[in-house]
């Protein structure tokens, strides 16, 4: 049935240190194929010490994550104006961010997004110096 196949449920990670056991993870789910909303969860997890989920809020299939390291190590998950900081030391922190930290949101390492018709994380790529980026 066409219907059925407008559903999301889908996920993509970032590996934080390049390792499956330290990862940040966005998940979407649309538990109506009718309702044009998507949940969204984010997943921090540094294995085996810590994982959790939490709630990201509602968005689109086109909503874009944006992920930013602060230099303590925290994170800045970004979903369109909302705003949350989390961290990978005890996974437990999540706390929503009412405007940008004063300090700025730190370093982007990437985007979740849908790129071809599938979600991923695309890394930010630093920018060599003197020379123009892709």
């Amino acid at each position: 049935m066409p219907l059925l196949s407008a559903c999301v449920d889908d996920r993509a990670s970032w590996s934080i240190d390049g390792t499956r056991e330290h990862a940040l993870s966005v998940i979407r789910e649309q538990p109506l194929f009718w309702d044009k909303k998507v949940n969204l969860y984010v997943v921090v997890s540094r294995m085996p010490a810590c994982n959790r989920r939490h709630a990201l809020g509602a968005g689109s299939e086109n909503t874009r994550v944006e992920v930013y390291q602060v230099p303590s190590g925290a994170f800045v998950v970004k979903a369109g104006k909302r705003m949350y900081a989390t961290e990978s030391q005890t996974c437990e922190s999540w706390a929503r961010l009412e405007e940008e930290p004063a300090e700025g949101l730190g370093e982007l390492r990437g985007v979740f997004r849908v790129r071809n018709g599938q979600f991923a994380f695309f890394a930010e790529q630093p920018e060599a110096a003197g020379e123009d980026a892709e």
